[in-house]
């Protein structure tokens, strides 16, 4: 199952894909998870993630906070990618359903833009493991991110 056709949307900032690697690397988090960003397009952003055992919870699947954690920035980044040069991003609120256990090999976590916005842009999410061959759908996610202006307190 793949996630509904992408739209095409026209980024703030030339500029998009450097600046949403750059804060991607950032966090640390990411890092310590083993989260790759595998693409960035805009309004669309993939993770990507190999089975680590340090991340499962008792019956051996990835744990759902890991699973939303990563749902969480590849939505924050899809949005990112629309936003102005100037504007740091944060999450303003999620929803995650847990479709399937997070079991398999490796693990893809693509989010998108649906509908941009000045101050808010709402997104959706979706988590896949496989093991080669087989793909399941494991999670979704809905999303509000927040583009913040003006606080040159945050780092982009």
């Amino acid at each position: 199952m793949n996630a509904p056709p992408t739209q095409i949307f026209e980024p703030r900032d030339p500029d998009f894909e450097s600046k949403v690697r750059k804060s991607f690397g950032l966090q640390k988090v990411m890092s310590t998870l083993g989260i790759d960003l595998s693409s960035v397009r805009a309004g669309e952003v993939a993770l990507r993630m190999t089975h680590d055992d340090a991340f499962t919870q008792q019956h051996g699947f990835i744990h759902a906070g890991v699973t939303t954690t990563a749902l969480d920035s590849a939505c924050a980044y899809a949005a990112f990618s629309l936003m102005p040069q100037d504007a740091a991003v944060l999450t303003v609120e999620f929803k995650t359903s847990l479709l399937a256990p997070a079991k398999g090999i490796e693990f893809h976590f693509c989010g998108q833009v649906l509908k941009p916005g000045k101050t808010l842009t709402y997104t959706q999410g979706y988590a896949w493991a496989s093991d080669g061959p087989h793909r399941v759908l494991v999670a979704s996610m809905t999303a509000t991110i927040m583009a913040l202006h003006g606080r040159s307190d945050l780092r982009l």
